[in-house]
């Protein structure tokens, strides 16, 4: 269940074993964070199409818009002879900072933004943008914000630069940007 990294590498290695498989995955599109959480700047959707093609021809069957706990359950699919679930479901929500305003009009946590992006579903964001984090989530979203037209871009993180989790690269990259 999920074919995001964890799922798809799960696929490959038990059919490589000689296991028929099936991954089950909620979003339209397979690929998880890959897809939805890595801008098209970062990564290659084509070359991630490539190597789900390739998993396919393994005999890998992919099941897309079927969710978990909606459209089935753990115990649904072994009754429907699976005999073994694999959950790689990730981690697909953004973390809250519990501080007043953040529910307000406007505010969008990192990756419903960059899904909505990857779904041509944008949100409008304005012409001055914020982004509090200092990830590569974070980086990727204000690199997003700018070219979807915002003029000032700005990363708010709580040390300094160097502390930063995302990859010096990454922030160079950024602030070549803007």
């Amino acid at each position: 269940i999920g074919s995001g990294p964890s799922g798809l590498s799960c696929a490959y290695n038990l059919a490589l074993a000689g296991y028929k498989v099936t991954v089950f995955e909620k979003e339209n599109y397979l690929g998880g964070m890959l897809r939805y959480g890595l801008p098209r700047f970062r990564m290659n959707h084509e070359v991630l199409d490539d190597e789900i093609n390739l998993l396919k021809d393994l005999g890998i069957e992919f099941v897309t818009g079927k969710s978990l706990g909606k459209d089935f359950t753990v115990d649904t699919l072994k009754s429907d002879g699976y005999s073994a679930v694999y959950i790689g479901i990730g981690a697909q929500e953004g973390q809250s900072l519990n501080i007043p305003g953040e529910d307000t009009k406007g505010v969008y946590p990192a990756i419903s933004f960059l899904k909505s992006v990857y779904d041509d579903k944008a949100p409008m964001i304005g012409k001055k943008v914020v982004v509090i984090g200092g990830g590569f989530t974070a980086v990727d979203s204000a690199r997003t914000a700018r070219r979807l037209g915002a003029e000032e871009v700005y990363i708010a993180y709580r040390r300094t630069k160097d502390e930063m989790p995302a990859s010096s690269q990454e922030i160079a990259e950024a602030e070549e940007e803007g």
